[in-house]
């Protein structure tokens, strides 16, 4: 089992930043790659970023490609996310989520990530 807490969210203007981190606990940290996903109202969930057990390749969505930047810190037991330049589309529920799998094409679907956080709420302003 691993347990997810995510904090970090708020309310910024367009073109702020924020970061969000999620620590993790119960199973090795370090053994899962570990993924962001956003939902917002209405919508399905989306994919937004994943990296790799070691923290040395991350995948990411296109709309968030060149502004997000997604890290781990495997001593510890934290994801980040560095969201730069946000805009009105970004306001969502931020949820992070941790997969058995190793890093991949699986790693842009919700379906193979078998445990999840709470969520964040990030809400963006124009």
């Amino acid at each position: 089992q691993v347990q997810l807490v995510e904090s970090g969210g708020g309310l910024v203007q367009a073109g702020a930043s924020l970061r969000l981190s999620c620590a993790a606990s119960g199973r090795s940290f370090s053994t899962n790659t570990m993924g962001w996903f956003r939902q917002a109202p209405g919508k399905e969930r989306e994919f937004v970023a994943a990296i790799g057990r070691f923290g040395g390749t991350a995948y990411y969505a296109d709309s968030v490609k060149g502004r997000f930047t997604i890290s781990r810190d495997n001593a510890k037991n934290t994801l980040y996310l560095q969201m730069n330049s946000l805009k009105p589309e970004g306001t969502a529920v931020y949820y992070c989520a941790a997969s058995e799998l190793r890093l991949g094409m699986t790693s842009y679907s919700d379906k193979n990530y078998a445990y999840w956080g709470q969520g964040t709420q990030v809400t963006v302003s124009s």
